[in-house]
C-alpha cells in the first residue's frame, strides 16, 4: 500500500505565515502538520509515500528528505491549481495497481490507521459537523456503506463531512474516473474535486464504507490552529527539552519547548509550543505557537501565532501610581 499526501496548496487563510512556509510545515504541538500525518501512516506500516507539491514545494521536499531519510519518498509537481482530484491524478504512474491511503496535507485526524488499511473495502473518514455546506458530504446507509457523496452541497442531505482521509482499494477505477472528469469537464469546472471522482466510482460499482474519526483537527486558519495545538499538546503530553535549564521561569503544562531555547524571567503556558533556538526574556506566553529562532522580550502574548526568525519586543514602563487610579496600558483599541 502507498500513501498519497497532497501538499501543493498555498494556505491563504494562514497568511502571512504561508508566504514563506508551506502550511504543512507550520509548527503544531512540537511537531509539524506534515510530520504528524507521516508518523501516523509510517507507524501503521506504510513505507512508500507520494507527496504532491506545488507552492514552496522545495521546502516540503527538503523537509521530508532531512527528517525522514528512511522513507521511500516520491514527489510530484502540481504546477496548476486545479483541485485535489487533479492533484491525485498526477500520481497515476507511481501508484500503479497498488491500494492507496490518501490523506490531505492539512488533515490531522484521530483514527485506527491499521484497521482502515486492513479493511477489505474502500473506506472514507467522516465526522458530524453543524454546517456541512463547505465540505464533501457522505450519505450513509444503516449498514455503514455510503450511497452517495456530494461536494459542497447547497442543500445537504447529510451532516457527515468527509474529513480528508481515504483508503482506496479500486485505484484503477479511481484514476479512470479522474481522467474522465478532467478530459470531459462537462460542467466547465476550474477545479476537480476528489469527491466527484468517488461518486463516479460508486456509480461504476465500487463499494465504500464510512468510518468515524475520533477527532478531526482543523489546521486551516489561526484560531482553529491554536485550538488544535492545545488539544494535541494534551494528547501528546508536551515535551520540554531537558538539556537546558530556564532561569527564573515558571512552566505551566502542557507545553512543548524545542532544543536550544533560552528562556529567562518568564511564565510559559499552558498550551504553548516553541520552536528551536528561540530566546525569551521577561515574557508571559499562553495559548500560542512560537516559531524557531525568534526573539521575544518584555511582552505578554495570548492566542498568538509567531513565525520563525521573528523579533517581538514590548514596552518597558516605570510607573508611580497613586491610590484610586485606573490606567489602561494596552495602547491599542479594537477596530472592529
Amino acid at each position: 500500500m502507498k500513501a498519497i499526501i497532497p501538499v501543493a496548496g498555498a494556505g491563504t487563510k494562514l497568511r502571512p505565515h504561508t508566504y514563506t512556509q508551506p502550511k504543512a510545515l507550520i509548527p503544531l504541538a512540537g511537531k509539524t502538520i506534515l510530520s504528524i500525518i507521516i508518523d501516523q501512516l509510517h507507524e501503521a506500516g506504510i513505507k512508500d509515500f507520494i507527496f504532491i507539491i506545488g507552492y514552496l514545494g522545495e521546502k516540503i521536499q527538503d523537509y521530508v528528505k532531512t527528517e525522514y531519510p528512511g522513507l521511500n519518498s516520491s514527489f510530484v509537481q502540481q504546477n496548476e491549481r486545479y483541485g485535489t482530484g487533479h492533484a491525485v491524478n498526477l500520481t497515476r504512474e507511481l501508484v500503479g495497481d497498488d491500494e492507496v491511503m490518501i490523506i490531505l496535507g492539512d488533515t490531522i485526524a484521530d483514527y485506527d490507521v491499521k484497521e482502515i488499511m486492513d479493511s477489505p473495502v474502500s473506506m472514507l473518514g467522516v465526522k458530524k459537523v453543524d454546517d456541512p455546506r463547505n465540505f464533501g458530504v457522505a450519505e450513509i446507509e444503516e449498514d455503514g456503506y455510503i450511497s452517495r457523496v456530494v461536494e459542497k452541497p447547497a442543500i445537504p442531505k447529510s451532516n457527515m463531512a468527509l474529513v480528508g482521509v481515504y483508503k482506496i482499494k479500486e485505484t484503477a477505477v479511481m484514476f479512470s474516473c479522474l481522467q474522465k472528469l478532467i478530459v470531459t469537464n462537462d460542467n466547465g469546472y476550474e477545479e476537480f474535486s476528489l469527491t466527484d471522482a468517488l461518486e463516479c466510482m460508486m456509480q461504476n460499482g465500487a463499494k465504500f464504507k464510512s468510518f468515524k474519526v475520533n477527532n478531526w483537527f482543523d489546521c486551516g486558519k489561526k484560531e482553529t490552529l491554536l485550538e488544535s495545538n492545545a488539544t494535541l499538546l494534551k494528547k501528546f503530553g508536551g515535551n520540554v527539552f531537558d538539556g537546558k535549564s530556564f532561569e527564573n521561569t515558571i512552566i505551566i503544562p502542557p507545553v512543548s519547548i524545542a532544543a536550544g531555547c533560552e528562556i529567562k524571567n518568564s511564565v510559559i503556558g499552558p498550551n504553548v509550543a516553541i520552536g528551536e533556538h528561540t530566546k525569551i526574556n521577561h515574557a508571559i506566553i499562553k495559548n500560542s505557537i512560537i516559531g524557531a529562532y525568534s526573539n521575544l522580550f518584555e511582552i505578554v502574548l495570548s492566542h498568538s501565532l509567531i513565525g520563525s526568525d521573528a523579533e517581538v519586543k514590548g514596552v518597558n514602563r516605570s510607573l508611580n501610581i497613586g491610590d484610586n487610579t485606573a490606567i489602561d496600558l494596552s495602547g491599542m483599541k479594537s477596530l472592529d
